[in-house]
Formats: C-alpha cells, sequence, structure tokens
C-alpha cells in the first residue's frame, strides 16, 4: 500500500499514533486500556471524561503503514484504507506519563473496538482525535444528578471525580452484573445507587422509574447523564419538561441504541428533534 503520495507536509493532521502499555480486566464486563501517548502536548488532567475518536487499525496492519494512515485526511484514502472510528471516553490522563486510559465495554467480539480491546496487548496500537474539552466545565449546582449505564460509566465516573468535594446529589449506574460495580471517588454527599440489569439489549427503565419516586430536591440542579437513546429520550423529557430543569443545566447524550452500531446511531440522532 503506497501513501507516500498522499502525505502532505503543509498539513497538520490531529491523529496521535497510541501505544498499549497494559490491558487490566476492570470488571467482568468493562476492560481499562492504558495507552502511551507522547505526541499528545497541551494537555491535562482536567480532560478526564472528555470525548475522543479511537481510529482503529484494520487488521493485519504495520504500525508504519498505520502511522501513514492516521496522517491522511479521510477524504484522500479509499474506503477500505480508511480505519475504522469509534467515540470513547478518556478516563484518566496523566500528564506526567504521557498516559491515558479508555475504559472498554466488553461486547465480546461482536463490536470492532471491544474486539479490538479484548485482543490488546502491550505493543498494540490505535489512533487517536482529540481529546475535546469535557462535557461539564463547571460545578456551580446545589444538587447533582448523574445516571449512566455501562457505555457511560467512565463520564460519569469522571465528572463524579472531578466534582467540588463539598457536593450532594446523586449518582444511579445501571451495569450487566453485581460484580460490575466500580470505586468511583466521589464526595460524601454523593448517594452510589447501583442497579442491575443483566441485559442490555432489552431496553429498561429503571433509571427512570428510580428518578419518579425521589422526594425532588431544591435549588439549582445539574446532570450528567448517557446512555441508551431510547431511555435517553424519556429522560430528557421528565428533567427539561416535567421538573423543568433549564437545558443549559443539563447534560443529557444518547450514546447508542439497541440494535444499531456507532455510524447507524449517528444518523438515526441527526434525524431526531432532541
Amino acid at each position: 500500500m503506497d501513501l507516500t503520495s498522499k502525505i502532505d507536509p503543509t498539513k497538520k493532521q490531529n491523529g496521535h499514533f497510541l501505544t498499549v502499555k497494559q490491558v487490566k480486566r476492570l470488571t467482568p464486563n468493562m476492560l481499562r486500556v492504558t495507552l502511551q501517548c507522547p505526541s499528545i502536548t497541551g494537555v491535562d488532567e482536567s480532560c478526564n471524561g472528555a470525548h475522543c475518536k479511537l481510529l482503529l487499525p484494520q487488521a493485519d496492519m504495520s504500525a508504519d503503514t498505520f502511522k501513514k494512515i492516521i496522517s491522511i485526511r479521510p477524504s484522500e484514502l479509499d474506503m477500505e484504507q480508511r480505519p475504522i472510528r469509534r467515540t470513547y471516553t478518556v478516563r484518566y490522563f496523566r500528564p506526567e506519563t504521557k498516559e491515558m486510559d479508555i475504559d472498554f465495554v466488553n461486547h465480546g467480539d461482536d463490536g470492532p473496538a471491544s474486539s479490538w480491546a479484548r485482543d490488546a496487548k502491550p505493543g498494540s496500537f490505535l489512533g487517536l482525535l482529540g481529546p475535546a474539552s469535557p462535557k461539564i466545565k463547571e460545578f456551580y449546582a446545589d444538587w447533582y444528578l448523574v445516571a449512566a449505564d455501562m457505555s457511560a460509566l467512565p463520564v460519569a465516573g469522571a465528572t463524579i471525580e472531578a466534582m467540588p468535594k463539598n457536593a450532594k446529589g446523586l449518582a444511579i449506574f445501571e451495569i450487566t452484573d453485581e460484580a460490575d460495580k466500580q470505586k468511583i471517588l466521589a464526595p460524601p454527599g454523593i448517594e452510589m445507587h447501583w442497579i442491575i440489569h443483566p441485559n442490555p439489549h432489552v431496553t429498561s427503565i429503571a433509571q427512570l422509574l428510580f428518578l419518579k419516586q425521589l422526594d425532588w430536591p431544591t435549588g439549582k440542579i445539574q446532570t450528567c447523564i448517557a446512555g441508551e437513546s431510547s431511555l435517553i429520550k424519556q429522560l430528557r423529557n421528565y428533567l427539561l419538561v416535567e421538573k423543568q430543569i433549564p437545558r443549559k443545566d443539563t447534560y443529557i447524550s444518547g450514546y447508542w441504541k439497541i440494535g444499531l452500531v456507532e455510524d447507524d446511531h449517528r444518523l438515526w440522532k441527526s434525524t431526531q428533534n432532541t
């Protein structure tokens, strides 16, 4: 694969080449991959919880070829040469060692990112675009609401750990198995609740039902909520319409939809009003 003619040295590309330092089974259904990213500069721990794009190499692609691939704009590559892109969250970034932790839900080999993470070992590689800024940059509420399924545990955990030590609020996590509970360094005033939902491919409204049973707090409320899109739509309606929480105080995002891969989900989201 001769890519030399497609590389324009005058155009700076944003694709970083990352190599795997360690893979850890965090829980039965979550893998943590620690990546070495020496080319990332000007980034500190404040990017914990930020989104990034992972660029997954094609099978049997060499590191040298992949480095060239991620230096070329996708529009200049043939379709079969383009890396698969998937959106993930920076769980931890350690600027002093240029190490980044990305947590992957272990879907088996059904998805390309999960399959890559399951096979990854020290020396494996991928590309990265970003990271972007965290979704919540300021904490100013009287009470915080965090809700997430397994796909959104990284952003939820990072958000909670960035909160002021005197923060008060509630966190609801919907996980596949009791053993999928994670240690999150939450402020003492954040109540943590774990809901077991063994089959994530079946719709659940357990988080919504939990919220509807609450004695609703007074004062300003901020939210960080993400997960399966059909539930997210119901949560958004409940919080914005019924509870009248100002939209500017909410982060509520559908990360995936049952039955759709990420590319199809992105297209589906673009057709929705919310």
